[in-house]
């Protein structure tokens, strides 16, 4: 499972889960970044290599490591303590309880922003509500779903079929080593079958038999190519195999209704009155807190029949997160004593963002490793705190629609060309002389002030509305990223890079023709 969630976990339970070292993750016989500390420099002879020998990464593996074991500060890190979430983990397993008593749970909306602990939570509850099941042996089921990935109703069915039918060949597998198993034991100890339920070997071998044209009939869906109706049911089959209680965790479920609307989640939300053997619930994740305004009604009321908000963390809170993080995650005595408040501070801003807390410490502590320091200090959080930023805003840009794209490097021609106050109207003009070198469509004057928004929003400029007397209003836009690695993404777009030279826009840009 992953999780765009990652609130902390303590020392003690992380050690546990990742081996008493603080890692447990092994690749060629090597841990990740403990390891480090066991590889010796070595020739062929044993000993360290002389200057002629030494390769490109013996330079780097010299000296202490920083990180004990830097995955803890991942995105798909699960921990398995959570601070300050007890509360909503609480009322979680309150509603999923019913299921070990083999009934439906509610099915259940959580909400709450980026890196407030929403998936790293339900995963932890998830976890645990399937070990409680294997030990009273009650048949319960979680499966987890990204739906900013599988995004349509055809690949949730799809991979949800799939999923079920490999759960279905195990268990047949595992149930038809067992009968045959039996029928071995028969022939020592006849009283074996009437324990077992079964009056001969007869009934034995029907039932192996049966098993194995159950197997013999599975068939995984394809990505592409079946009719929806023939997915789902499909789907349906496999779930209904034989009994069991299944939790169904759709994690960014706006994006799956932004794609492809509400059918998926209509037809999971009402597949209980058809199915035989099984139970199906929803567990539903976002960052939307409105995505339910734009759902049928009925969907809406089935779907969040409880609803858990998680709201942002506060400073004092993201720094109990860092510190138990960092105790797992570091070397002793490694971090300075401003690292965890400043990286605290810097993701309060951020709404509380946890993820963004973990981010900057992992990323300040990488930064501290290619400087050769034995130290993480306030420079490096500060540098990785510009760093994150600048990755973020050449991530937003670079998936900008095409004409977005051009609004921008309007903006950007006209500040590089020192207007000093660029307005919706020379942005406007700037942008129709770019469409027209690349042949592309020429949008309104309105139209372009609405991109000029919706950049606002995304925090690429700045756009504020002054008053013209009367000649109206207008918008005076500024760039609110670095120019010179904007415009390097910009260009680096196949239909953008055909521009070979803008300055005659920029110098005409008064001229409305």
């Amino acid at each position: 499972m992953t999780g765009d969630d990652v609130p902390a976990t303590g020392p003690t339970e992380s050690r546990r889960a990742s081996g008493s070292s603080g890692s447990e993750r092994h690749v060629d016989g090597f841990s990740d970044d403990a390891a480090l500390d066991d590889i010796e420099l070595e020739g062929e002879s044993g000993e360290a290599p002389d200057e002629a020998s030494r390769g490109l990464f013996d330079d780097l593996l010299e000296g202490e490591p920083i990180f004990e074991n830097k995955e803890v500060l991942r995105p798909s890190y699960t921990p398995q303590q959570l601070p300050h979430r007890e509360e909503q983990i609480n009322k979680m397993a309150t509603v999923l309880v019913s299921a070990l008593r083999g009934d439906t749970p509610s099915n259940i909306l959580i909400y709450g922003k980026t890196g407030t602990g929403k998936t790293a939570s339900a995963q932890f509850v998830s976890e645990e509500l399937e070990t409680t099941s294997q030990k009273y042996e009650v048949p319960c089921e979680v499966e987890y779903i990204n739906c900013e990935v599988t995004d349509t109703q055809y690949r949730v069915l799809a991979q949800l079929a799939n999923k079920f039918i490999e759960k279905n060949e195990a268990h047949i597998e595992a149930r038809l080593e067992d009968l045959r198993a039996l029928g071995e034991d028969a022939h020592d100890s006849p009283g074996a079958l009437e324990d077992a339920g079964y009056d001969d070997l007869v009934a034995v071998e029907d039932e192996i038999e049966r098993l194995e044209a159950d197997l013999e009939a599975f068939d995984q869906v394809p990505m592409t190519g079946w009719p929806t109706d023939r997915v789902y049911q499909t789907f349906f089959d496999a779930v209904d195999y034989h009994e069991r209680v299944v939790v169904i965790m759709l994690d960014e479920i706006d994006k799956l209704v932004e794609k492809s609307g509400d059918d998926t989640l209509y037809n999971l939300s009402r597949m209980n009155s058809d199915l035989g053997n099984s139970r199906v619930s929803i567990m539903g994740i976002s960052n939307d807190l409105k995505f339910t305004d734009f759902l049928d009604p009925r969907v809406k009321s089935s779907l969040g029949e409880e609803e858990i908000v998680f709201p942002p963390y506060d400073a004092t809170q993201l720094r109990d997160i860092l510190n138990h993080r960092s105790d797992v995650a570091f070397k002793s005595g490694v971090l300075t004593d401003e690292v965890i408040p400043l990286c605290a501070a810097f993701a309060a801003q951020e709404h509380g963002d946890a993820r963004r807390a973990l981010d900057l410490l992992r990323t300040a502590g990488e930064l501290a490793e290619r400087d050769r320091t034995e130290t993480v200090d306030e420079d490096h959080v500060r540098n990785a705190q510009e760093k994150i930023e600048l990755d973020r805003v050449i991530e937003v840009v670079r998936t900008l629609p095409t004409q977005s794209k051009l609004v921008l490097y309007a903006t950007i021609l006209l500040e590089k060309h020192d207007v000093h106050t660029i307005n919706t109207g020379e942005v406007f003009n700037v942008y129709k002389r770019l469409c027209e070198e690349i042949d592309a469509d020429v949008l309104t004057q309105r139209r372009v002030t609405d991109l000029i928004s919706e950049l606002d929003m995304l925090g690429i400029v700045n756009a504020v509305v002054v008053s013209k007397g009367r000649y109206g209003r207008t918008k005076e836009i500024s760039l609110s990223v670095p120019l010179d690695e904007t415009e390097a993404v910009l260009l680096s777009d196949s239909r953008v890079g055909e521009v070979e030279d803008a300055q005659p826009f920029v110098q005409a840009r008064f001229d409305g023709s």
